[in-house]
């Protein structure tokens, strides 16, 4: 079956350049009258486009009706083929090795079309699926764990980085486990001795360790008992599944393993996010990001989208049981994020909002921002430390034209994680010689007699300001 879909260039480049961008974009929408515009010319990559990704019936002459029958993801009658499962080519997140995978799910139930998805519902690849995966830490990992596997589609991404990995996916639908073995023998990556277990958070793996733990784990905050959909709600109240799944996660990671999730969590009247869910880590290095947060009207809008059930007679119902649920919770918004653990002595805690655009993929400088995370909690100018600013800095001067000296000063990063900070004197002079060849004392010593300050008094502020900007990425401790 790999070798009938990569033959027929049935690939993300492959779809991509037939669809081109107007009916690729319509597409993302959930419209498919663009598309199957663009793919109606007979080829067997169009009748493969159409056939799983479109979901509409080909002729069975299009392509090798009994391959595909017999690999039971198609039925086949009356001279057409209709798909039974979705089958869906993913890319590597790196371009370093150029994998072709896949991954077999359910087929997508899109709005308008009528009906909701099954309870056992196993979904696709998606939007959330791709955020995780680009931040999966890019680092050689021999053994993974995917928690809530769904269709495997973390376990191909790590397998394709990670040749011969060994692989544990586990899910608390039995249905999602058969696809995910799917998914694995028709990318390719995954060993056969893949080892897929039934049960709920880390309950299969007891007394196990690992290098990597990923998870995009059911973390939809519903209606108590409300899980109607095992693929997106846990059962468990508010978001304590996330949170169970964050503070157990520690001991089953070997010294330096990374546990990589998604995550929803609460906002509760009276209670800084910040330190909620701060509190669910213990003995690790952790770095949690808040990428967007919903008011209790959006959050309960989208998801009843996400199951098409606007529009029917049972959306209002729904839609007041979110929201009474969460008014008597006293619930004023949800967040939407990255949590990245890494086992260390110690650990350093960063819980922190972040909603601009970053460079993807993150997980390739993932160890870099944890990195400075210690070495800024560790930083003193007494110790003798070299720091080097970072490569990709620029400095910008505001204030009005002609003006002598700037108003403000703020140092901007062109690369990673695209921070900006407003800056004194002595944080832009360093930013400027500090190349890593010179202790940073001499340094400071010289943007004293240049600025006429006294020396301790640029050691004190140097001391007040150098951890938050190197926790920051601006500079790096040598």
């Amino acid at each position: 079956m790999r070798e009938l879909l990569t033959g027929a260039g049935y690939t993300v480049a492959g779809v991509r350049e037939l669809l081109g961008p107007v009916a690729g974009g319509a597409l993302a929408r959930d419209e498919i009258v663009p598309a199957l515009r663009a793919t109606g010319g007979g080829s067997p990559l169009e009748a493969l486009t159409r056939l799983f990704w479109l979901q509409v019936p080909v002729e069975a002459a299009a392509i090798q009706a009994d391959e595909l029958v017999a690999a039971g993801l198609v039925d086949a009658s009356g001279g057409e083929m209709r798909a039974r499962l979705r089958v869906e080519p993913v890319e590597a997140v790196d371009d370093g090795g150029g994998h072709v995978g896949y991954v077999v799910s359910d087929l997508k139930v899109r709005p308008g079309a009528g009906g909701v998805p099954a309870a056992d519902h196993v979904v696709g690849a998606g939007g959330a699926s791709g955020s995780l995966a680009r931040l999966v830490v890019h680092r050689a990992v021999d053994n993974v764990l995917d928690v809530g596997t769904g269709c495997g589609v973390q376990a191909v991404h790590v397998a394709s980085r990670n040749p011969g990995a060994r692989i544990t996916a586990t899910d608390v639908n039995p249905r999602a486990l058969d696809l995910a073995r799917m998914s694995f023998a028709l990318s390719g990556t995954v060993a056969g001795e893949a080892e897929l277990l039934e049960g709920s958070l880390l309950e299969p793996v007891q007394g196990r360790r690992f290098d990597l733990i990923v998870s995009n784990p059911p973390f939809v905050v519903a209606p108590p008992g409300d899980r109607r959909f095992t693929y997106r709600e846990s059962g468990l109240p508010g978001d304590d599944f996330c949170r169970r799944l964050v503070a157990a996660a520690p001991k089953h990671l070997d010294e330096g393993g990374y546990c990589q999730v998604l995550a929803n969590w609460l906002h509760v009247e009276g209670v800084p996010w910040e330190e909620r869910v701060g509190s669910w880590v213990d003995g690790c290095d952790a770095w949690i990001v808040q990428r967007d947060v919903q008011d209790p009207a959006e959050y309960a809008e989208l998801w009843l989208r996400d199951s098409c059930e606007a529009g029917t007679p049972e959306y209002r119902v729904r839609y007041e049981a979110w929201l009474d649920h969460f008014e008597r919770n006293g619930v004023t918004g949800i967040g939407f994020g990255w949590i990245t653990l890494r086992r260390a002595e110690g650990g350093v805690v960063r819980v922190e909002e972040v909603r601009h655009a970053v460079d993807q993929p993150v997980g390739a400088y993932v160890p870099d921002v944890l990195d400075g995370f210690v070495k800024a909690d560790e930083f003193s100018t007494a110790c003798g430390q070299t720091v080097r600013a970072a490569a990709s800095l620029v400095q910008e001067q505001i204030g009005p034209p002609g003006a002598e000296d700037p108003e403000r000063i703020v140092l901007r990063q062109t690369v990673r994680l695209r921070r900006a900070a407003a800056v004194g004197t002595v944080e832009a002079g360093l930013a400027g010689v500090c190349d890593g060849s010179l202790p940073l004392d001499p340094l400071l010593d010289a943007i004293a007699q240049l600025t006429g300050m006294d020396p301790a008094q640029v050691r004190a502020h140097a001391d007040a300001v150098l951890p938050a900007l190197i926790a920051d990425g601006f500079f790096t401790v040598v």
